[in-house]
């Protein structure tokens, strides 16, 4: 019988993978467990199993009245307080206490024991060692299993579909081994048929009586993050990071890459040649469209690619606030917000900025209405106003209200906030105005000659073209009235000379007359 023990034991140890001593461990349990169902069983006792041979004997054990006493009050304290029976509303009695092997295992000295080992266990002993053993073979199935998971949170795992209800999805990662995928991580354009192959990543785990639950998603941004490195290398060797990940998924996500090894395009290494790394990701997400964006550590520049596909033409960032407002062209509009405002939410989840979307001719409305010059008040923008008609959209240094930028620094020195001023001063004269530095005697001569340039321009032409304009309409009318003065001298001078004729030469040529005087009257 020994020898078909240990057998069994190692047969099992091969087949669950559960060493050697968990199994005789769990033996000696249930060997206990079956002493104590057979008649006339003491009332505290031990086995002894040799792990090598398999013999075992039973030992009773004999307690001092005092130490008993003083094992089960300690016993009773540790006991929960009585409940209340839900089914009757009674209150629920407390059992004995029980002493554990391992409160008596301390005094053994003070302990005598008895060899007690039955002949033979009854059927009811036999079926209770049966049940022990299984139930601590599958407990430590249990452990292995949670131990083998519970530092695999955030790995893809590729699954089997067992069964779909409306609560989860059973997936099968292994013989014996399966995770739950719930409807709260399920996409919800995605059908799951059994039998068909799906990749999921494992988001918890949590050790249960009813075993380890494993949990698994497809809505997890980390899904996205372990389909690429999955198929791109560069990914996998570290020479390129995904640095953030803005998913909504089944319809759209973007991504944002940057390259730790020069050299090497981290956009062109996730979408692959001819597009076909990242078409492999798509394929696997069920057609759900994927943006990869450019890290940037400007916010304006990775806010404006972040926005892809749509152009934009201006970021304008507010660092306190970490909003930034993109101006993009009119016909733009619509692609930068996207369909129900989702291409500028996943912009704002990847970049960490509230961004604001206006079209050109709403900012230029609004810098109209607000921007007039002498009443606009510092906002920490540079305060400058370029050619165009519109702010400089930099930030202003401390302590000045222009950006940096040494022409608008150069405004300084005058009235106006117009960069039009400088026109006419040379780079060399506009650094000497930035400088705060500088000589107030050649400061003073440059602004006052770039005041005069500034403003002659603008009247001279006015003197000038007035004159003009009036003398030339007076000329004009007085060449119309001398040929008009001419042609009437000339037809009265005709008409005397015809009324001079005698009376028989007119009313012979009556018809020649006529036509001379229509003559007459054409000139």
């Amino acid at each position: 019988m020994t020898k078909e023990i240990v057998d069994a034991v190692k047969a099992l140890e091969q087949e669950k993978g559960i060493s050697a001593d968990k199994l005789m461990d769990a033996l000696e349990d249930a060997l206990l467990s079956a002493y104590k169902k057979t008649p006339e069983a003491a009332k505290y006792a031990r086995v002894d199993l040799d792990h090598e041979t398999g013999d075992f004997r039973v030992f009773e054990l004999i307690l001092p009245p005092e130490l008993e006493e003083k094992l089960l009050a300690e016993a009773a304290e540790l006991q929960e307080e009585p409940e209340v029976d839900p089914e009757t509303g009674e209150m629920k009695e407390p059992e004995d206490p029980e002493l554990d092997p391992e409160m008596i295992a301390p005094y053994e000295d003070q302990i005598e024991t008895r060899d007690v080992t039955p002949e033979d266990f009854g059927r009811i002993a036999a079926q209770t060692a049966k049940q022990v053993i299984l139930q601590r073979i599958r407990e430590a199935e249990r452990q292995m299993m949670y131990d083998e998971y519970q530092d695999r949170v955030g790995e893809l795992i590729t699954g089997i579909i067992q069964q779909s209800d409306k609560r989860y999805t059973l997936v099968q990662l292994r013989e014996r081994v399966e995770a739950l995928l719930p409807k709260s991580e399920q996409v919800y354009n995605e059908r799951y048929d059994h039998g068909m192959r799906v990749k999921a990543v494992i988001t918890d785990v949590s050790d249960s009586t009813k075993g380890p639950a494993i949990v698994v998603s497809r809505r997890s941004p980390e899904l996205i993050k372990s389909l690429f490195e999955l198929e791109v290398p560069e990914i996998a060797d570290k020479l390129v990071e995904i640095v953030g990940v803005a998913r909504e998924p089944g319809y759209r996500s973007k991504i944002a890459v940057v390259s730790h090894a020069d050299g090497v395009d981290p956009v062109g290494a996730c979408v692959g040649p001819r597009g076909s790394r990242v078409r492999m990701v798509v394929s696997e997400l069920r057609g759900e469209k994927i943006d990869i964006i450019p890290h940037n550590d400007e916010p304006a520049r990775f806010v404006a690619k972040a926005l892809s596909p749509a152009r934009v033409r201006e970021v304008i960032v507010d660092d306190e606030e970490r909003q930034a407002t993109v101006i993009v062209p009119d016909d733009q509009l619509s692609l930068a917000i996207g369909r129900d405002g989702q291409n500028a939410r996943l912009a704002a989840r990847l970049t960490g900025w509230r961004v604001d979307i206006k079209s050109e001719t709403e900012f230029a409305s609004e810098e109209h209405e607000v921007e007039v010059e002498g009443e606009e008040t510092f906002d920490g923008r540079c305060m400058a106003v370029m050619t165009t008609g519109r702010r400089c959209p930099n930030a202003a240094l401390p302590g000045s209200t222009y950006c940096g930028l040494p022409q608008h620094q150069a405004l300084s020195r005058f009235e106006t906030s117009q960069v039009a001023m400088l026109a006419n001063v040379s780079e060399t004269e506009v650094a000497i105005l930035a400088d705060p530095d500088a000589d107030e005697g050649q400061v003073e001569e440059i602004v006052d000659r770039a005041v005069s340039e500034f403003v002659e321009p603008e009247d001279a032409p006015a003197e000038e073209e007035a004159p003009a304009e009036e003398e030339a309409p007076a000329e004009e009318t007085a060449d119309e009235v001398a040929t008009e003065e001419a042609i009437e001298e000339d037809i009265q001078q005709e008409a005397t000379e015809a009324e001079e004729v005698d009376g028989e030469t007119l009313g012979e040529d009556d018809e020649a007359a006529e036509p001379v005087a229509e003559e007459a009257e054409q000139a």
